[in-house]
């Protein structure tokens, strides 16, 4: 269809020729002292030859006029492509860890370039790289002031007050944050997570709470946060003298995570102290089906001290049929029968626990000791497992931490080691490696967490 407008426009220019040709005449034009006597062929071609003529020059002296516009405007789309170029050599760089190039094209594009907001952004990713923290705080203290950038400044400096140490200050960095962009999952669990590590635990749980209902964390971690934070606002209430209130904030801990032994154990004493000790045993013996723990059987012990050592041992026979075969389930065992001088059945239960050899745990090899020292006051037998304790390459059920794998030897809401908020998970085998769901608690085991950067903190603060 394309050749069709060329033909048209030659056959109507050969008609109008035609139609000149066939009717000749004479144009005669006078002007001042000037006379042309000329044909209407040839004044028509005159004509179109001048109109020709004058949109050539005009075209030229166009160009001519534009000409110094036109070459500002491509050298400075020169710049801005040269100046994209090495922005995204900086990104690339900036994401392959090389902080010596990352720097170079920060300087160039900052130079070529006239958009702010990627330049400080690539210029603070570089400082980063290179360790230069004033650098990069000074860099996403400037992003602060450019409306596309102020959230990404507010991250990083929310990364270099945790890394600083300064909590206080990330908290309010964050609240910052969270008026621009409320919804953000890392804001939401970072928010919680600060105020858990200041100890505010009301104010935690409400932070919690509004992470849940925007789905900024996952609903089965959500629900052990909630019961650790329970626990600790019922350990506040308990230290105060609120029993009632402790009791109630424990029994809602227990609720919801019945296997985070801390909450159940406390729950059981408290529910002894109210008269309430049937409830107190059936608390225990409900965890313990799910996920027995040395604080358990020692809360289940507590109930029952008052009788004699060979009814503790019925006790502890009905517990154990709630998990049977289970090494703490075992553990629990010797010692009732250790303490009523069951010399045969401790040694069977500690040895079903894994009583055996230099590869048995630091605790059952000074039972084991404890054993031969009462029941034939072998001191060389005793010392033989006394050494093995000592020097034994499997250590003892621990609580280690998931963000940076520090053990301790109680539950605690904080990590001694990074002072990540519930992050101590209890550990049959502390010394063995272990896939990320090893770390987790028995309520949330099919769930991971993530851990970010030097920061030791579960939530990407870092834009990097």
């Amino acid at each position: 269809m394309r050749p069709w407008p060329a033909i048209i426009l030659v056959l109507l220019l050969v008609a109008g020729a035609v139609f000149v040709a066939d009717r000749p005449g004479s144009v005669v034009v006078e002007w001042q002292h000037w006379r042309l006597d000329t044909s209407v062929a040839v004044l028509a071609l005159g004509t179109a030859f001048a109109a020709l003529a004058g949109g050539w020059l005009f075209i030229v002296a166009r160009k001519l006029i534009r000409a110094p516009r036109d070459f500002l405007n491509a050298r400075r789309e020169r710049k801005r492509r040269e100046g994209y170029r090495a922005l995204t050599h900086g990104l690339a760089a900036a994401a392959a860890g090389d902080a010596i190039e990352a720097q170079r094209h920060a300087r160039r594009a900052s130079k070529l370039l006239s958009e702010k907001p990627l330049t400080l952004l690539l210029s603070a990713q570089a400082a980063q790289l290179s360790g230069d923290a004033d650098s990069a705080k000074r860099h996403f203290t400037a992003m602060l002031e450019e409306p596309e950038t102020a959230f990404l400044g507010l991250r990083g400096l929310i990364a270099r007050a945790i890394q600083a140490g300064d909590e206080a200050l990330a908290l309010k960095l964050l609240e910052q944050a969270r008026k621009l962009r409320p919804r953000t999952p890392w804001v939401l669990q970072g928010r919680y997570e600060l105020l858990a590590r200041a100890l505010r635990w009301d104010e935690a749980e409400a932070a919690l709470a509004e992470a849940i209902r925007f789905k900024g964390v996952n609903a089965e971690e959500a629900r052990h946060h909630r019961a650790a934070l329970l626990y600790e606002r019922g350990r506040d209430a308990q230290a105060s003298g609120r029993a009632r209130d402790a009791l109630d904030l424990a029994e809602r801990a227990h609720a919801l995570d019945p296997g985070f032994a801390p909450a159940t154990a406390m729950c059981a004493q408290l529910l002894e102290a109210a008269g309430k000790k049937r409830r107190a045993r059936k608390t225990i013996e409900a965890a313990w089906r799910l996920s027995p723990h040395p604080d358990l059987a020692r809360s289940y012990g507590a109930l029952y001290a008052g009788e004699s050592d060979l009814a503790r041992v019925k006790r502890f026979e009905r517990l154990a049929e709630l998990n049977p075969g289970h090494a703490e389930s075992e553990v629990a065992l010797g010692r009732a029968a250790l303490k009523a001088r069951l010399w045969g059945e401790a040694r069977r239960h500690l040895q079903a626990a894994g009583a055996d050899g230099d590869a048995t745990p630091p605790r059952l090899c000074r039972l084991m000791a404890e054993i031969e020292e009462a029941q034939n006051g072998d001191l060389a037998a005793s010392r033989v497992w006394l050494e093995r304790a000592a020097n034994s390459t499997s250590p003892d059920p621990a609580y280690a931490c998931n963000a940076c794998g520090g053990l301790s030897p109680s539950w605690a809401p904080l990590c001694p080691h990074c002072r990540s908020f519930d992050a101590l998970v209890w550990r049959a085998r502390p010394g063995e490696r272990a896939s990320a769901a090893a770390f987790l608690p028995a309520s949330i085991d099919d769930q991971s967490r993530a851990v970010v950067g030097s920061a030791a903190i579960r939530f990407p603060l870092s834009p990097t």
